[in-house]
């Protein structure tokens, strides 16, 4: 076995992570007899052979090797080294792309050609994967169908082996593999696809298990999405409580595998406890392509996922709320009967259907009004909110985005330096959906959280929705924060606590946050500054005791803090001779576009006081900067109403870049009748389904919230277009 593996001069090849001379005992690893040590050496592969995707030299000289051990039935686990193939040989790039590509680990150039060489040597030994389709190894049949179909030169000889194959299968996973191979060859061959959608369609509805009958359904959606039957939705819903009466029962038992220190192993474990005690897991991947085909389809969608929340069995129930999930975060829509059956969910007796639909109700914001009751009745039993916090669930307003990142102990936020993975809390996370909601009954509940040793942030964040019966928190909030201590982790505990306070208006606090003002640390010291400032400016003349601190500030070489010390002066004192002369230092050329931006929104925010400032704000309209040319128009108009040279200005950036729209959007409605020639604009944007940030692949905590302020300002500004049009 390996015959040859000595002759190739590994330590001449490279991987990820350097020289290559450890992919021998990798390699030797996956044919070991240790399930343990066969995984540890398959996420080396992954970790650094085939790292992110990537494919190295000695990536390609693994290739002949990893086929000798694909093809000896003593190897175990082979169905792991089938897919690793699949993955190495099935990325096909696309005829517009660069030739060489950067790896962020090591700043190597890979060459492009390394992926068309990894697909051609595996095709060539692509016939090795024709005789798995019958092995005995169930996991190998599992994996075999993906790897013919992404890379076996012969697909129309593929496909006939795959139907055939379809007929003696008796594993049902096994046999939704197979379909779904056949979909997938439909899709890279267009001249094999008209027949294989008529065949797909004919299974549909001839097969006798109705799993088989979803999974071809899903695929014929998938390879033509043009041509789904109107009635997908009763369709559909009747398949799935076909699978779930027929599968009621226990759910059949999995392998047992040995824990692993690994990747793999995680994300294996994960699997599996997701899997766990589910009679027929496996519909979830079938209607996620399913509803990956239908697309813009947002009613039928809705109405599957009704269904599916109304379903006797948990695992559907848990199913819909991921993929309402995926469908809120692309699609505007009318959610409110999902969000309210969602919502039902947070008091049935399994975790994993309350966790899921604590998640998903934390991303909602305003649009969690409808399960506001279901939160409250959730929160109203058992004690106080606990610690736990999601990964990447939150969002810092006054420095971008947070990825769940979180001080430590000491008076401060608690939580885990490891990137903010801890243990989720599903009351604390019910408490963050109910106070984004904007729900007061979350006022009493976050004054509890606050009197514990530990506080998710996201909560401190979620404040400022809940208007004047937030005030009751000041004197909580002004507590932790005296405890806050003064060292390098400062802003991570503080900025929060601050936010929160300038949201409830706790203005009693001024020494508190003088003291934070003063004794910042050099680390992060104009993060601190600039969030101490930006609490201050909210509380107004009740910050007249820090105006000497304030004043002190306005010459700061940070932009960012002298235009925060511009904002709270102007708001303590109302005197603008010192305030125009230091935002009007950051008009100048040779200004970045991040100064001249702050300097901006400052002045926006003074308003027609700050009306000479109007020239000094004009060459920001022709930079090439869109956000330069944004701040500038906005506060162009907020401080001398010249909508003419503003607008113009407004508008291009609106198609310019879609994330500047809510802001020019606000501007527009503040114009009102000045901005009627932006109604199509307007009425364009609340006429689309796709929300104006949607990414394929990617989100934030905050997208949805945005997406829907975007909707209220449109409406507003179109309200007012309207009424200065009679």
């Amino acid at each position: 076995m390996l015959t040859g593996i000595e002759e190739v001069d590994w330590a001449s090849l490279g991987h990820a992570y350097g020289p290559a001379d450890d992919v021998p005992e990798l390699l030797r690893g996956l044919a070991s007899a240790d399930p343990a040590e066969r995984e540890t050496a398959l996420d080396g592969m992954y970790g650094a052979v085939h790292h992110q995707g990537d494919v190295y030299d000695s990536t390609l000289a693994c290739i002949p090797f990893l086929l000798e051990l694909v093809a000896d039935p003593a190897v175990q686990d082979r169905g792991c080294i089938v897919e690793l193939l699949t993955s190495i040989g099935g990325i096909e790039l696309d005829d517009d792309e660069e030739l060489d590509e950067l790896d962020p680990e090591d700043g190597e150039f890979i060459p492009a050609a390394n992926y068309a060489m990894a697909a051609a040597a595996i095709a060539a030994g692509a016939d090795v994967f024709l005789g798995l389709v019958s092995d005995p190894d169930p996991e190998v049949r599992l994996a075999a169908p993906c790897a013919l179909a992404s890379l076996h030169p012969e697909p129309a000889r593929v496909l006939t082996l795959l139907r055939e194959r379809l007929t003696v299968e008796r594993d049902t996973e096994v046999r939704l593999a197979l379909v779904a191979a056949v979909g997938r060859i439909a899709l890279r061959h267009a001249s094999l696809r008209a027949e294989t959608v008529d065949w797909l369609g004919w299974l549909a509805r001839a097969a006798q298990d109705p799993g088989l009958r979803l999974a071809a359904l899903a695929q014929r959606a998938r390879c033509a999405p043009g041509d789904i039957p109107d009635d997908i939705v009763p369709w559909v819903t009747g398949l799935l409580e076909e699978i779930r009466t027929s599968a009621l029962g226990p759910a059949a038992p999995g392998t047992e595998r040995a824990a692993t220190p690994t990747l793999i192993g995680q994300v294996r474990e994960l699997l599996e406890e997701h899997a766990a005690g589910r009679p027929a897991p496996w519909t979830e991947e079938l209607l996620r392509t399913l509803h990956a085909a239908l697309d813009d389809r947002v009613d039928d969608r809705i109405a599957l996922i009704l269904a599916q929340l109304r379903s006797p069995d948990w695992g559907q129930r848990s199913d819909a709320i991921w993929l309402c999930g995926g469908l809120i975060r692309i699609w505007r829509g009318r959610y409110e009967e999902v969000v309210r059956l969602v919502g039902a969910q947070l008091n049935d007796p399994e975790p994993r259907l309350r966790e899921a639909a604590t998640s998903f109700l934390e991303r909602l914001f305003e649009l969690g009004a409808p399960a506001a009751d279901a939160l409250a009745a959730r929160l109203a039993v058992g004690a106080s909110p606990g610690t736990g916090a999601a990964p990447g669930s939150g969002a810092d307003p006054g420095r971008g985005t947070a990825t769940g990142s979180r001080g430590g102990s000491g008076g401060g936020l608690g939580g885990s330096p490891q990137n903010g993975f801890v243990g989720r809390s599903g009351r604390d996370g019910a408490l963050l959906a109910l106070a984004r909601a904007g729900d007061t009954r979350a006022v009493p509940l976050l004054a509890r959280a606050l009197e514990e040793r530990e506080v998710r942030r996201e909560l401190l964040y979620a404040m400022d929705g809940l208007g004047p019966s937030a005030a009751m928190l000041a004197p909580l909030l002004r507590r932790r924060l005296a405890e806050v201590e003064l060292d390098e982790r400062l802003y991570d505990r503080a900025a929060p606590l601050l936010y929160a306070l300038a949201a409830v208006r706790g203005s009693q606090a001024v020494p508190e946050v003088l003291r934070v003002l003063r004794g910042a640390p050099a680390n992060r010291r104009d993060w601190v500054r600039e969030s101490a400032l930006r609490t201050l400016a909210a509380f107004g003349p009740a910050a007249q005791k820090a105006v000497p601190d304030i004043r002190g500030l306005l010459a700061a070489e940070s932009a960012t803090v002298a235009t925060a010390a511009a904002r709270a002066l102007w708001a303590a004192e109302g005197d603008l001779g010192e305030v125009l002369t230091a935002l009007e230092r950051w008009l100048r050329p040779g200004a970045s576009g991040a100064d001249w931006c702050s300097a901006a929104q400052a002045l926006g925010e003074i308003g027609p006081a700050a009306a000479s400032t109007a020239l000094a704000l004009g060459p920001g309209l022709a930079s090439r900067d869109l956000w330069v040319r944004v701040r500038s128009a906005a506060a162009l108009w907020r401080v001398s109403g010249d909508a003419a040279a503003a607008l113009p200005v407004l508008l291009a950036a609106w198609e310019e870049n879609r994330h500047a729209r809510v802001d020019v959007a606000e501007c527009l409605a503040e114009m009102g009748p000045a901005a009627s020639q932006a109604q199509l604009v307007i009425l364009t944007e609340l006429t689309r389904r796709r929300r104006h940030n949607a990414r394929e692949g990617a989100s934030g905590s905050h997208d949805i919230h945005l997406d829907e302020k975007l909707l209220t300002v449109c409406r507003a500004a179109l309200a007012r277009m309207e009424r200065g049009a009679f």
